[in-house]
């Protein structure tokens, strides 16, 4: 199936995914020192990082007129909105920063080169993490799926705060409301400053 338009999503005809249980351990967790690629070229260790953090991770992120990944990639629960995701987090980028998030990043186990493409093309002002190694994903022990012989990041969100992380969304459904159910929670749930 061609990815003619990877914004506009019917939700009413995709599966919602279902709580599986995957994050619930991840509440309290510290993140571990490990650096990833990032689509501004640099490493980016998230445990190193002071302040509220978001993090939004997805499976994959597709590419216009271009073939899925799989033929029935719509129907797999969770798959399908990585780019109205995306999307979702840069449209309300200043927001989430104003509400006290102090770095915004989407996380992936996509190539580096693949995720710096589709934020150039999303026009995304903040990093994208490439977590191909799977390094991040099994330290923390985040909620996987296995497509086409690929793991991939179940979609979720996670705050972390002075490298612990404080608050998850999963499952996420459907994805484009995801940065706003973010956002609605970093104001109900401002930091102190200093």
């Amino acid at each position: 199936m061609n990815q003619k338009n990877l914004l506009n999503v019917d939700w009413s005809l995709i599966p919602a995914p279902t709580d599986d249980g995957a994050a619930d351990h991840l509440v309290g967790m510290t993140i571990p020192p490990l650096s990833l690629r990032a689509t501004d070229d640099t490493l980016v260790t998230l445990s190193d990082l002071a302040g509220r953090i978001v993090v939004f991770a997805y499976p994959r992120t597709g590419e216009p007129g271009k073939v899925s990944l799989v033929e029935d990639w719509d129907m797999i629960p969770g798959a399908r909105g990585c780019t109205p995701q995306a999307c979702s987090f840069r449209d309300l980028f200043g927001e989430l920063r104003a509400a006290g998030a102090a770095h915004v990043f989407g996380l992936s186990t996509q190539s580096n080169a693949y995720q710096t493409e589709m934020a150039s093309r999303l026009h995304l002002p903040f990093p994208v993490l490439s977590d191909d190694k799977l390094a991040l994903t099994n330290a923390l022990r985040l909620p996987t799926m296995e497509i086409a012989g690929l793991t991939m990041i179940k979609r979720l969100a996670l705050i972390i705060d002075d490298a612990r992380i404080a608050h998850v969304f999963y499952p996420v459904f459907p994805p484009d409301r995801n940065a706003g159910d973010v956002l609605t929670w970093l104001k109900d749930n401002r930091v102190a400053t200093t």
